[in-house]
């Protein structure tokens, strides 16, 4: 049996939000305690770390990161964010940085294997100074900024974002980057903030479903790869284009994610390419844990998860 799947997760650094927040943070470990309990043998679990200072000063402003690491936003800088200041959101904070950087370095470890994934992290609207809709940092900016200096072989990057948003934090901290690609396909319309430029969007009409979709990323991805032939993949993951998402506007459905998914999944293997996977957004409108919504997000979250967890089991039949 070869490596398997190694898959990062931050949930033990929870943030106690009041029972009227929006944000569904019971979700990640409800996704990781099933993870663990359905791929017993399929992936390998690790407590993500928390990213140093000087790894998060790759990408953000050294300014920035120690007025959030000493607790010093001001309040209206925690209201974009999403999150109270505190103990409780710096750890969580650095941590969703420190576990995607971490899945991205055990890539490139002896005996490594072909597919990591952090159950946490897709922070993509995290700009240099300041962050916005529950973002911080940039896990994914931070992780490929990291490898690009500690790893010489590795000169392309492609950063595939899947979520109903678009990655714009992400679009502006690697806009002069040539070595990492950003490639953003979200809902068209739905945005909180103003857009920034990608290397290349794809807007999806509201209430777009399956078919119109995936018929997109399927026309657009595979000479997306063929042209950049990317050394390392990231894949943002988010399942809120999912139907009756709370913020999506997007009517696909779990089958039409999984789909998605295999668009991503295929043209690594078939390319021979590493790849990262981060999870995104994902937000049911009844936020109770026995609901059928947040059933919904959860099976739809873990669907990225089976999907990697398969796909590193068959990456002795990867390109190379």
């Amino acid at each position: 049996m070869g490596p398997r799947a190694i898959f990062y997760y931050n949930d033990v650094f929870r943030v106690d939000l009041p029972d009227n927040h929006r944000f569904p943070m019971g979700k990640y470990e409800s996704v990781r305690r099933s993870l663990q309990n359905e791929l017993r043998e399929g992936a390998v679990f690790r407590v993500s770390p928390t990213a140093t200072f000087d790894e998060l000063c790759t990408t953000h402003a050294r300014s920035y990161v120690e007025r959030v690491l000493n607790d010093e936003l001001t309040r209206d800088e925690l209201r974009r964010i999403g999150f109270p200041g505190g103990p409780q959101s710096i750890a969580r904070a650095t941590s969703s940085v420190g576990g995607t950087l971490a899945a991205a370095r055990a890539l490139f470890e002896p005996g490594a294997p072909r597919v990591t994934a952090h159950i946490a992290g897709g922070t993509h609207h995290a700009f240099w100074d300041r962050g916005e809709g529950y973002c911080v940092f940039s896990d994914i900016a931070v992780a490929a900024n990291c490898i690009l200096r500690e790893q010489p072989s590795v000169r392309s990057c492609l950063v595939v974002d899947c979520d109903v948003h678009q990655g714009n934090g992400n679009a502006v901290l690697f806009k002069d980057e040539h070595r990492v690609f950003t490639f953003s396909m979200h809902c068209a319309g739905n945005y909180f903030s103003p857009v920034e430029a990608s290397d290349l969007d794809i807007e999806v009409p509201i209430g777009a479903g399956d078919a119109e979709y995936c018929g997109k990323l399927e026309a657009v991805l595979p000479p997306l790869f063929h042209a950049l032939a990317p050394q390392l993949v990231f894949f943002q993951g988010g399942v809120d284009p999912l139907a009756n998402d709370r913020y999506g506007k997007l009517q696909l459905s779990r089958a039409g994610l999984r789909r998605r998914n295999e668009a991503v999944f295929g043209l690594c293997a078939q390319h021979g390419v590493p790849l990262v996977v981060t999870m995104g957004g994902g937000y049911p409108r009844d936020m109770r844990a026995g609901s059928a919504d947040t059933f919904q997000v959860i099976q739809a979250h873990m669907d990225v998860y089976r999907g990697a967890a398969q796909l590193q089991n068959n990456a002795a039949r990867w390109a190379r």
